[in-house]
């Protein structure tokens, strides 16, 4: 989850997020028809001004209005031209007969391949059931299936029915169910790979980004939760080493060495001499307002305050461009690597032949470290196929929207920011983009176990001396949240839904 933000920003237009909720939110999508040209907006609005829209092809405006935000969204029928406008009536009432349908468990029926050849009466009957019993999550899905089958008529239709039950100030599934419908408008529109562009808000300032990272640092215990796992691993395998070497591959902001170093300061017989690696990322570069050095300064200080030799070494590239030279691997020191999430934006070898997933992993295990460790979201998005990465998005995210309930009210004013610009830039690429453009990849433990393995790695016990101290961070977030320690992993879950796997490799 971290990061939920850290996705690039070369690619972002300018004027993508807004930088003040005073000002008005305005989260729109640019929608292009298919075989032409033309193009389509669906646009969110807290002020109530006036969004125009232009559009050549016929379009069915829909708009609803909640306390703060009215959303006006003209998305063109894909397929229908303004031609023919008794073709278009004539389509929109045949649609009653051409949904996909059963008497029973209709989700179910989603998970397998479908027939769209049922009689018409039973498939008119279960679409008029489905409206009446307004279901937003059975008619997201029903939605999500209609895209993934590429019938633009009914998900279309769908979308216009869904419109009216968003709500990017409503219950957590109506948030959620906001941003997860325009990643599917941009992927019907066939404008996933520029989805940057598409979501064409007033992208914040460095500090505003910072401060909306901020706020969900401390809002959810998820990042929390990884570095102080991650550092305890570490702490147990370096108690007697006095030199030590830490690559961090995602340095961020520097908050998961604050609290290692501290502990080392306090280590029986003097602390160590330590040593950072930090690889940059160009979001959290942007968020600081500038290079990876700003946080090498903060943790000298820091360091220094706690009388520990420190160095600090930033490297300003990404991570798939990291090479042995880069690392300043000097004899003599003791080795840890942090992998806190950060692998699921490596392209693996279903996205790029070089697969720097595993050939970091191959890399890292050259240099005989004495301890590897992970932290990844549990979601499994990387390779499914779009139905079902939609279905696993919906649930772990409804999870995350849930938590954050808990700590930051629906009227807070920060709330909405952070949703959009640490969240849903995120889910809209994992629905709407493929290949390379898509670079929120996540996988299960068990496939991350299966990579270490291949790479040469061996588990190493996780520390259970900070489960403790684990324990009661969660316990003043909520007692939803749950801890488990399993097959040598300790994951992190909200109600019966893990989110983030930690584990340590040697």
């Amino acid at each position: 989850m971290q990061n939920y933000y850290q996705t690039p920003v070369e690619n972002m237009d300018r004027n993508l997020y807004p930088s003040d909720l005073n000002q008005g939110i305005r989260f729109s999508v640019q929608t292009s028809e298919f075989g032409n040209n033309s193009s389509s907006t669906a646009s969110f609005s807290s002020n109530g001004s006036s969004i125009s829209q232009q559009d050549s092809h016929s379009y069915i405006p829909d708009t609803y209005h909640s306390p703060d935000y009215t959303y006006t969204s003209h998305v063109s029928r894909v397929g229908f031209t303004d031609t023919n406008t008794d073709d278009l009536e004539y389509r929109l009432r045949e649609l009653e007969t051409a949904m996909l349908g059963t008497d029973q468990d209709f989700l179910e029926s989603y998970n397998g391949s479908s027939s769209w050849g049922e009689t018409n009466q039973t498939i008119s009957d279960t679409m008029s059931e489905m409206i009446s019993r307004g279901n937003f999550k059975e008619l997201l899905l029903a939605c999500a299936k209609s895209v993934a089958e590429n019938d633009s008529i009914t998900a279309n239709w769908l979308m216009s029915v869904l419109r009216p039950m968003v709500s990017v100030s409503g219950e957590p599934a109506h948030r959620l169910g906001a941003y997860m419908l325009e990643g599917l408008v941009a992927r019907l529109s066939s404008s996933g790979s520029s989805i940057y562009k598409t979501l064409n808000c007033k992208e914040p300032t460095g500090n505003e980004l910072f401060s909306y990272m901020r706020v969900l640092y401390e809002a959810c215990p998820y990042f929390k939760f990884g570095y102080l796992s991650a550092n305890g691993a570490i702490a147990e395998a370096m108690k007697n080493e006095n030199k030590i070497h830490i690559i961090d591959f995602q340095i961020a902001q520097g908050s998961q060495w604050v609290t290692l170093i501290q502990a080392l300061a306090s280590r029986p017989g003097g602390p160590p001499t330590l040593r950072i690696t930090g690889v940059d990322d160009s979001t959290n570069a942007y968020a600081r307002g500038g290079g990876v050095n700003i946080i090498g300064q903060r943790l000298a200080n820091l360091a220094e305050s706690c009388n520990i030799p420190f160095q600090f070494h930033g490297i300003p590239v990404s991570g798939s461009e990291v090479e042995a030279s880069h690392l300043g691997i000097v004899p003599g020191e003791s080795l840890a690597v942090n992998f806190a999430f950060m692998l699921h934006h490596m392209p693996d070898e279903s996205v790029d032949p070089l697969n720097h997933r595993d050939r970091l992993l191959r890399l890292i295990k050259g240099l005989s470290p004495k301890v590897v460790t992970l932290v990844e979201q549990e979601s499994n998005v990387n390779t499914a196929p779009f139905f079902h990465r939609f279905q696993e998005t919906l649930n772990y995210y409804t999870a995350i929207f849930e938590s954050i309930d808990v700590t930051l009210p629906r009227d807070h004013l920060q709330r909405i920011n952070v949703e959009q610009h640490c969240l849903a830039r995120d889910i809209v690429n994992i629905i709407a983009c493929e290949g390379a453009e898509r670079v929120e990849r996540h996988e299960l433990l068990g496939k991350w176990k299966s990579r270490f393995t291949m790479a040469g790695f061996k588990p190493y016990p996780l520390s259970t001396l900070v489960n403790s101290t684990i324990k009661a961070l969660l316990e003043s977030y909520s007692h939803k949240y749950r801890l488990e320690e399993r097959d040598g992993a300790l994951f992190l879950g909200w109600l019966n839904r893990d989110l983030v796997a930690s584990c340590a490799w040697k």
